[in-house]
């Protein structure tokens, strides 16, 4: 019996996906035989030469024919995810044996299908690991409109998708809720395992020491960090318009660090705005998470509405980590804002409403006492509940159970 890890993106590259999937790879890999199929980088590591075959820390990778077009681009980014998931899908029937156990993200939404199809021919064990949930992702961002024959259609294959996996993981309650509507009758087999926090290499450090906020100029403000993905499942436009509420509070600075669809937008909005309270750097690699998390006071999530269960921003626990508040800008009952509530680490704030975030943010930074302990036991939450052992130790639990 082998571990099959199916995955577009895998390191070098970065991304949320790509590294949670090297993270559970490479750690079955210590018990396991394990292997790996996935694309060529086309994030953070787009161009980097790797090996089409290769053993990296204990796990056999098979890197498929790929195209690496421009991802901001729909019709380059339909093309990728075309030519991606029908390349690992040869591989996979040749390479994917009865009984192994099979793990596919959800992400791209036809990868899934694919290797669900090799499972059933090859009577191999299907296990779904939901990082997104379709069609909701699509409607919420734009992509798809409510009622639409595609949305209906998607929405209908992912039913069947659901009751066709021998068991689910998803990231928080609130997917689990979203899924279980879909996945009728076969509910009992959702597993809820989150994402984990990197504690043991990202520590809190006084904002007064950064090394980022000196060369800016700004170690003297109350700086409120966004760091992540700008994308379009982000509420940026309620972060910049509870900017320019505050624009005439000299002490207090927003610092964007990221990339994503709405960065052209954030930049044109901050010109024209005159928004001297905003700081936009581009994208920072992982491993500078330990100088950019703990260059603020007080961290922001964010997302859309529409997008409560469909998908659960994993940034969260490293700001855990950094021991800093979070401002969770997104539905009270999204799996982030039950977590900055329940462990009271912050504050909850619709995403539709910059008046009531611009005010949250004006009573933080008169409050350095409630700051330090909301930061404390955030930074105790990512050694406990969310340490990569916590959540690898579910992880054992559940497949140990299967073998």
């Amino acid at each position: 019996m082998k571990i099959w890890f199916i995955s577009e993106v895998y390191f070098p590259d970065e991304a949320g996906t790509a590294y949670y999937m090297t993270g559970l790879a490479e750690h079955f890999a210590k018990t396991q035989r394990v292997s790996v199929l996935t694309g060529m980088p086309k994030y953070n590591a787009r161009g980097k030469a790797v090996s089409r075959i290769e053993h990296l820390n204990g796990v056999h990778i098979i890197r498929c024919l790929d195209s690496t077009l421009d991802k901001n681009i729909i019709l380059f980014r339909l093309a990728n995810v075309f030519i991606s998931s029908i390349s690992i899908f040869i591989n996979a029937i040749g390479n994917i044996k009865r009984n192994d156990i099979v793990i596919a993200v959800t992400s791209p939404p036809l990868l899934p299908f694919v290797i669900g199809l090799v499972c059933k021919i090859r009577r191999a064990i299907f296990l779904l690991r939901i990082d997104d949930v379709y069609p909701e992702v699509f409607v919420a961002t734009g992509f798809l409109k409510k009622g639409s024959f595609l949305e209906l259609l998607l929405a209908a294959a992912n039913r069947i998708l659901y009751k066709k996996a021998d068991l689910i993981f998803v990231l928080g309650r609130d997917m689990a809720r979203l899924v279980r509507t879909k996945a009728g009758s076969h509910a009992q087999r959702i597993k809820i395992v989150s994402n984990w926090s990197d504690s043991d290499r990202i520590l809190p450090t006084s904002k007064k020491s950064s090394p980022l906020l000196n060369e800016l100029g700004l170690a003297d403000k109350f700086i409120v960090l966004c760091a992540g993905n700008m994308g379009r499942a982000q509420a940026i436009e309620t972060l910049f318009s509870a900017a320019e509420r505050l624009l005439c509070k000299a002490n207090i600075h927003f610092m964007f660090i990221g990339s994503g669809q709405k960065t052209s937008w954030m930049k044109k909005k901050k010109e024209d705005g005159k928004l001297t309270n905003i700081t936009l750097l581009g994208q920072r690699s992982r491993a500078e998470q330990q100088i950019f998390l703990n260059a603020c006071d007080i961290s922001v999530a964010s997302l859309l509405p529409g997008m409560t269960g469909a998908g659960v921003p994993s940034r969260i626990y490293n700001v855990m980590a950094s021991g800093k508040p979070i401002i969770s800008v997104a539905s009270a009952d999204s799996e982030m804002s039950l977590v900055v509530a329940e462990e009271n680490i912050g504050w909850v704030v619709s995403p539709s409403d910059p008046e009531q975030l611009a005010s949250t943010i004006l009573g933080a930074s008169s409050d350095p006492a409630t700051l330090k302990k909301m930061g404390k036991r955030a930074r105790q939450l990512s050694e406990t509940k969310y340490s990569a052992q916590t959540i690898f130790g579910k992880y054992d639990h559940i497949i140990d159970s299967i073998i």
